[in-house]
């Protein structure tokens, strides 16, 4: 049953997913107009939205940068990079941001709402769950595409 434009939502959060968020992945996964996507759950519309994309240019310094320092939030990222076969590879991260020092609240709300959100995001390679940014540096992502 979908209602103003909304996935089903979570039993436990009661949260949907709104169609943008899933249109814009897969724009970053298809089309490659973005080399991230940060969402963040909107309390008021009980949904899962884009808050900020990241344009092809943009490297991953640009998408720690864009994550907030005390809230939790889920992103994609775009990985690029060659293979000791010299091939030309990507893998998609998501990953759930959930700050230590963010608040316990916040912290539950994305905590139950993870699983269906990432459900909805057909082509994932990785998950990789964050609570301080060396948890998921650019050498972690590396190991874990390689």
């Amino acid at each position: 049953m979908s209602f103003r434009g909304l996935s089903r939502p979570n039993a436990s959060s009661g949260m949907g997913v709104a169609d943008h968020s899933k249109n814009t992945f897969m724009e970053l996964k298809l089309k490659k107009v973005y080399r991230y996507v940060i969402f963040k759950v909107d309390e008021l519309k009980r949904e899962v939205v884009v808050e900020k994309t990241g344009g092809p240019a943009e490297n991953y310094d640009d998408f720690t940068a864009s994550l907030p320092e005390n809230d939790c939030r889920y992103a994609v990222y775009d990985f690029d990079f060659v293979t000791s076969e010299n091939c030309q590879k990507s893998k998609i991260f998501f990953i759930a941001w959930s700050p230590s020092t963010s608040r316990i609240r916040s912290k539950m709300l994305y905590a139950t709402s993870k699983d269906r959100f990432r459900r909805e995001l057909d082509g994932i390679h990785y998950e990789i769950q964050a609570t301080d940014p060396t948890e998921m540096d650019l050498e972690v992502i590396r190991e874990r595409a390689n």
